[in-house]
């Protein structure tokens, strides 16, 4: 499945955006900046109102400036951060405007309300051009997020020291809700294009986003509608468009916003009279005193967009931090098998060793060998001899790499599990999420660094740093426990478990230890089928139609001395078949539990 496309903060969301802000930030004392990442800039401020943070971000997927909840300290000491906190320390932000049709905002700053602006920082929120510039009372630059030289923009190259020039107006005509229709549709029918085309042409501040809004309430029906050429719209479909335009030129006249989710787009904010569900206006506040609890944490749509692009960028991150680290185990993994090949290489040759050993005597039982022949003799002897030597060392490498590509196998499933989980459900809990992507990095990073993690583990787990496996009922109610790395595994199979609990593992496949609480209830036939279901669901063989799964008591379990946290061995058990889709309908009907104390 395609990671979801990040919806861009355009023209219409500015608007609504600022229109929330003027009477929480205007007038605001200048406290703090920090910088939270490379494309991020954090300003602390404090006003009647409390203390509002903003947000203002230039990476080029996802720019924006939003009111956001007190972030986390740290990145204070970022240049452009320093420079900042220079820039505009002692001043108060009087002014918050947005010149024009285009994404730019300007925030004015002066000693006090009603002197002259000694600091204007200008956020440009323009796709892979946005960009962030604190200037002076000249409205010269003074610091920039990045300098545009002119190898990288020959029309407005701009840099610290030069005098600040504004973006290129944008193409088209200005909107207007004195406009008829009958102008209005004869501007978009002037030439043979898409209506798509026609309406990013013809007019400003219409985004991709803002034209599928117009189109419909249905995305499908929406796309499909901007994808015909103008002349082919009928009188019906020309009225409806005309409808959400004034509809949206109202709204941005009248500063009359209001934020809802899904439709044509990920989220709008201005009311669509056709809209099946109508959005609900966040309040404003009226007075300092309905502010105050309106400012913080942020509310209405800068909340609703804030915690949108949270969500979004969150996401985009995990995934990347997944794929980097699929492919550090996958060349891990190329190599571990070549080294254990060379290893392999050598231990064939012993079987040659009989083989010399036979030479040798031959040379031996020569009527009279020669001087030379003897020497031979002995060298092959010396030979034979040093190769049977080397099964005594190469064995046990064999066996090290043997346990190291289980582990690096059994992590590919674990992280390949998580990617299904992100991919299958994006509005999943984040921070469980970030919880188990870093437990899996962290053991990875150990495994890949040729670490044994096992000690390590057992003393972070003394500690309090307990594991929090997978926990969730099974259809006859008894405990299933799930692990989704090596030290959860460790933990279900080893630490926990308890006479009467039941293991489960695909057989000979890497995937997840599964324990059945038998200790707690005896289990029944329907109890064991779940267990083996989520063995087989949580193993590199979840593809498959039926999976051979082993079911081992936990008291005959053993751990491998000197090996990886949640490596074990037993002898025999019994062999189930289990179907990995009756997981799927465990997972979607039982809820996770949290974790239960044990008995």
């Amino acid at each position: 499945m395609a990671p979801p496309t990040l919806q861009a903060m355009d023209l219409t969301a500015l608007r609504a955006v600022l229109a929330e802000l003027r009477p929480l930030l205007v007038p605001s004392r200048f406290e703090k900046a920090q910088q939270s990442d490379a494309h991020t800039l954090q300003l602390g401020f404090r006003s009647l109102a409390g203390r509002p943070w903003l947000e203002l971000s230039w990476l080029a997927e996802a720019p924006r400036l939003l009111a956001i909840d007190p972030p986390a300290r740290g990145g204070d000491g970022s240049t452009l951060a320093q420079q900042l906190q220079h820039g505009l320390g002692g001043l108060a932000l009087v002014e918050l405007r947005q010149p024009g049709w285009e994404r730019v905002v300007e925030l004015g700053f002066a000693p006090r309300p009603g002197e002259p602006i000694q600091r204007t920082l200008v956020v440009e929120l323009m796709g892979r051009h946005s960009n962030l510039f604190l200037l002076d009372e000249d409205r010269r630059v003074v610091a920039a997020a990045r300098q545009v030289r002119e190898r990288q923009s020959r029309l407005r190259p701009i840099g610290t020291g030069d005098a600040y020039t504004p973006p290129p107006a944008p193409a088209g005509r200005l909107p207007s809700l004195g406009e008829s229709f009958e102008h209005w549709q004869a501007q978009l029918q002037l030439l043979p294009l898409t209506l798509k085309r026609a309406l990013l042409d013809s007019y400003q501040g219409v985004s991709p986003a803002l034209a599928l809004q117009l189109a419909g309430d249905r995305q499908p029906e929406a796309a499909a509608l901007l994808a015909r050429p103008v002349d082919s719209l009928t009188p019906e479909e020309w009225q409806g468009l005309w409808r959400r335009w004034r509809a949206w030129l109202s709204a941005l006249d009248a500063e009359a916003f209001a934020v809802a989710a899904g439709g044509a787009t990920a989220y709008r904010c201005w009311p669509d009279p056709d809209a099946t569900t109508a959005p609900e206006r966040p309040p404003t506040p009226a007075s300092p005193s309905a502010a105050t609890s309106a400012a913080s944490p942020a509310a209405g749509i800068n909340a609703f967009l804030a915690a949108y692009h949270r969500q979004q960028l969150g996401g985009r991150q995990r995934r990347q931090r997944l794929h980097s680290l699929g492919q550090q185990l996958g060349q891990a993994l190329e190599r571990e098998r070549q080294q254990r090949q060379q290893q392999q290489s050598l231990l064939d040759q012993v079987e040659n060793s009989d083989a010399l050993q036979r030479q040798a005597d031959a040379l031996l039982c020569l009527a009279a060998p020669n001087r030379e022949q003897i020497d031979e003799a002995q060298r092959l002897y010396r030979r034979a001899r040093k190769l049977r030597r080397s099964v005594a060392a190469i064995t046990p490498r064999l066996d090290q790499h043997d346990q190291r590509l289980a582990q690096l196998e059994a992590s590919l499933t674990y992280l390949d599990q998580l990617g299904v989980d992100l991919a299958a459900d994006p509005g999943h809990d984040g921070a469980e999420l970030e919880r188990q992507l870093d437990a899996l990095e962290e053991e990875c990073q150990e495994l890949l660094a040729g670490r044994r993690g096992g000690r390590r583990a057992r003393r972070a787990q003394r500690s309090g740093g307990e594991p929090q496996p997978l926990e969730l009922r099974s259809g006859g109610g008894l405990r299933l426990q799930v692990g989704r790395n090596h030290r959860q595994n460790e933990w279900i199979s080893l630490r926990q478990a308890r006479r009467g609990d039941l293991w489960f593992h695909a057989q000979e496949c890497p995937g997840s230890h599964v324990v059945l609480k038998g200790s707690e209830a005896p289990a029944g036939d329907a109890d064991l089928e779940d267990a083996a279901a989520l063995a087989a669901h949580f193993s590199r063989a979840r593809g498959n139609a039926r999976v051979a799964v082993v079911m081992v008591p936990t008291d005959e379990l053993q751990r491998i001395p000197g090996a990886a946290a949640g490596t074990v061995r037993h002898r025999g058990g019994t062999v189930l078949w289990a179907e990995p889709g009756r997981a799927l309908a465990l997972l979607g009907a039982v809820p996770s539990l949290g974790r239960d104390p044990e008995p």
